[in-house]
């Protein structure tokens, strides 16, 4: 059964070593949707050390995701993964609700959210 949020073993791999290098383990990884960006909406990872009232918990290869109630339907069914490249490494995120990007690839919009897009 899919979840809100995905988190891929490689993901999770490198949010624990995020967590210990940042002292945040046992922390949780907020994922989240704001809007802005050329599209409208953008998606922000951060670490938070408590859940909110409005907060769903999710957990996957015992890394703790928050995800705000609101935040839900725009995420449902997404895919955090970590890419390693020659060129180096990063996050990539995979939202099947996303039905245009911007051309750096750092914002989105859904059929039923276009955020509020901004000047690029």
């Amino acid at each position: 059964m899919s979840e809100v949020v995905n988190i891929t073993e490689a993901a999770a791999f490198q949010i624990k070593e995020m967590m210990k290098h940042n002292d945040e383990e046992g922390s949780f990884l907020r994922v989240a949707v704001k809007g802005g960006g050329c599209s409208g909406l953008s998606y922000g990872m951060g670490f938070e050390q408590e859940a909110g009232d409005d907060d769903r918990i999710l957990e996957q290869f015992g890394i703790r995701v928050l995800v705000a109630k609101g935040d839900a339907p725009i995420l449902n069914g997404t895919t955090v993964d970590y890419k390693q490249s020659m060129m180096g490494g990063g996050f990539t995120i995979d939202n099947p609700n996303a039905i245009a990007a911007c051309g750096c690839g750092s914002s989105f919009r859904t059929a039923a959210n276009a955020g509020n897009p901004e000047n690029c």
